[in-house]
């Protein structure tokens, strides 16, 4: 069930990046240091809600390959 959940919340990120037009990494990494950190991941709640997951290092910020996971 988490799986599912996963997926679909990736799904409606996806879905509501092509809606907002090109919703990319560095529309996220509003400071520019190469990573989207959970501050600036709040600006959506679908990327709140699946940010531990795509964060596969645990460091607390989200690298533009585990970014990709998204897309």
């Amino acid at each position: 069930m988490k799986v599912l959940n996963t997926s679909l919340a990736i799904l409606v990120l996806a879905s509501s990046a092509a809606a907002y037009a090109a919703v990319d990494f560095s529309s996220f990494d509003t400071n520019g240091d190469g990573v989207i950190s959970q501050q600036e991941a709040a600006a959506n709640t679908q990327l709140v809600k699946i940010f531990d997951q795509l964060d596969t290092d645990g460091n607390g910020e989200l690298s533009k390959e585990e970014f990709a996971k998204v897309q």
